[in-house]
């Protein structure tokens, strides 16, 4: 399994919403490309990066931070947050980005999410993220009609090869991740799936990475110390039982 590291910017630092509320925020970091520079220090190959800024009102507000952070960190990057256009796929894929998410976009404009997934293939990813059983919208402001399996058979349709999965209630909240999602989407689909909310210790990466998942995102435990990213990596790797 691999391992995400997350870093979610807001007005350029790092921060951590609890369970995606915009006004229960925590800065950690006003250099966030330091705190990239320390998740390559622990071993990290790849970093999820987030512009919550974009996701609320569709902008790429923190645009030259994250060029600045892939620049530096050399990480494998994917990006989410505000992109709604080939325009906007075009400025991250061009950073050197490894792919963007999809988000927002994925639901309200399935033409546009066909046409991307068409146009870059698996360097786009569709991230499903999940309040009170509906795919939620617009940096989880909004629920959409979409129940989470009826938007991932679609996704599967389309061709989408990555899917990035959040249980709101679950993000930023250190009470574990949803296990019983991930499993179910593991055994009813074909696409790599990333979990993602809510990981707050080792023993959940250790969940995750006996379900044999793609992938694993790893936020505010990071920052509170409760999960070391070295450990985890190599735990995801094989590396410890």
């Amino acid at each position: 399994m691999n391992i995400f590291p997350a870093i979610d910017l807001i007005d350029g630092c790092a921060v951590r919403l609890y369970k995606g509320d915009y006004s229960q925020k925590t800065v950690y970091s006003d250099n966030p490309v330091d705190v990239a520079r320390s998740f390559v220090s622990a071993g990290a190959e790849y970093i999820h990066i987030v512009d919550l800024d974009g996701a609320k009102d569709g902008s790429n507000a923190n645009l030259s931070v994250i060029a600045e952070i892939v620049k530096e960190s050399g990480l494998k990057a994917e990006v989410g947050g505000g992109i709604r256009s080939v325009g906007s796929i075009e400025k991250y894929l061009n950073l050197g980005v490894m792919r963007v998410i999809l988000g927002t976009a994925a639901v309200k404009d399935p033409e546009f999410l066909e046409t991307a997934v068409n146009t870059y293939g698996d360097r786009v990813a569709v991230g499903v993220d999940i309040k009170d059983g509906k795919v939620a919208v617009k940096g989880w402001t909004e629920l959409s009609r979409y129940d989470c399996f009826e938007f991932c058979e679609r996704l599967q349709d389309l061709g989408v090869k990555t899917v990035i999965c959040t249980d709101i209630s679950k993000d930023g909240a250190m009470s574990g991740t949803n296990l019983e999602l991930y499993r179910q989407l593991k055994d009813k689909y074909t696409m790599d799936i990333v979990a993602s909310g809510g990981v707050s210790d080792i023993e959940n990466v250790k969940q995750l990475t006996e379900m044999d998942l793609y992938g694993a995102i790893l936020g505010k435990a990071l920052y509170t110390g409760s999960i070391d990213l070295k450990k985890a990596i190599e735990i995801a790797k094989g590396g410890i039982a």
